[in-house]
């Protein structure tokens, strides 16, 4: 069977090709996270956002597809000289974003590029204007400074330089070899200083320990010092009061109390020989009428202070007075005890 087309039919297949054509040219689903420029004869009008756009067809068309997402960029290792003259090897991490698909699309050429030349020039700088012990310890402070230049300097391409880190850092093997020995140095001069400070404190704590027992000591003999003075000084007291005593007795005629101070002195007395560590032989070389006197005096006091006075007895009218409770005399001349 011929089927026979006429001038119409392919007329109108035609425009409904062109339809769709012109339906595809003009509509443009940009994906998540991209936005594309739009130029019109070349141009730069405008920039389309994730989702379904219309543009203008075969007039309009796509120039540049954007990535709006974070990305990063390694940095290559590099050689630095410091501040001091030290040769290390740095490398490190950017982290980027771009804000602005227009102006990251014609203000440079090659953006990643320009990142990355941007970042390893600043480094050089950054890093070369430090010390190596500074370097080497204020790896914060050198990505602060990098974050800050590098963002300052790629603001104008629409890029927002979101992080830069400093991976490693790697001085020569001498120089390591050079820095290990000066921390044991230091650390073994930490050591000496610690222990002669703890040999210092030590002997501060004896010195005070010394004066605080010398301090103590000094007081305890002052304590009993002021004891010794107060008990001397009522003894005193006591025998200036007995003195008294007896001067009152002795004026009133009261002749016992002469013989009570005779007889305490001689009692006294003959302890002191009888105790005495290098005498094991007690001579008195003294009358036995003396003796009996003194004991005849011990007598009568008794007798005053227990009984009062009795009628003598033979032996007290023959020898004088005697206790009544004394013993064998030593024969006249001398005795042995």
């Amino acid at each position: 069977m011929n089927v026979s087309l006429s001038a119409f039919d392919v007329v109108l297949i035609a425009l409904v090709v062109l339809v769709v054509l012109i339906v595809f040219a003009g509509v443009k689903t940009v994906p998540q996270s991209y936005n594309w420029t739009i130029e019109r004869f070349g141009k730069y009008t405008r920039s389309l956002r994730p989702g379904l756009n219309l543009i203008v067809p075969f007039i309009d068309r796509v120039g540049a597809k954007m990535s709006m997402k974070e990305q990063v960029l390694d940095v290559p290792e590099q050689e630095v000289i410091t501040r001091d003259n030290a040769t290390v090897t740095a490398d490190g991490i950017t982290f980027y974003q771009v804000v602005d698909a227009a102006r990251a699309a014609y203000e440079v050429s090659g953006l990643e590029n320009a990142i990355l030349n941007l970042t390893m020039t600043n480094i050089r700088t950054v890093m070369g204007s430090m010390d190596l012990d500074q370097l080497l310890s204020n790896r914060d402070e050198i990505n602060t400074r990098l974050l800050r230049v590098v963002d300052a300097a790629a603001e104008p391409w629409g890029v927002k330089i979101t992080r830069i880190e400093i991976k490693n850092i790697n001085p020569p093997r001498n120089l390591v070899d050079s820095m290990a020995r000066q921390m044991m140095a230091e650390r073994e001069k930490r050591a000496a200083i610690l222990e002669a400070e703890g040999a210092r404190q030590a002997q501060i704590l004896k010195a005070e320990g010394l004066k605080q027992s010398q301090i103590l000591e000094a007081e305890g003999r002052r304590e009993a010092a002021f004891r010794d003075a107060e008990a001397r000084e009522r003894a005193a007291e006591a025998e200036a009061k007995a003195t008294e005593l007896v001067s009152s007795a002795i004026a009133a005629g009261d002749v016992q109390a002469i013989n009570y101070f005779v007889a305490q002195k001689y009692v006294e007395a003959l302890g002191q020989f009888a105790t005495s560590p290098n005498q094991k032989t007690l001579i008195l070389p003294m009358e036995a009428t003396a003796v009996l006197g003194a004991l005849s005096g011990i007598g009568e006091i008794a007798r005053e202070a227990f009984g009062g006075e009795g009628p003598a007895t033979p032996r007290q009218s023959r020898r004088g007075a005697v206790p009544a409770a004394g013993g064998a005399m030593p024969p006249a001349g001398g005795g042995a005890a």
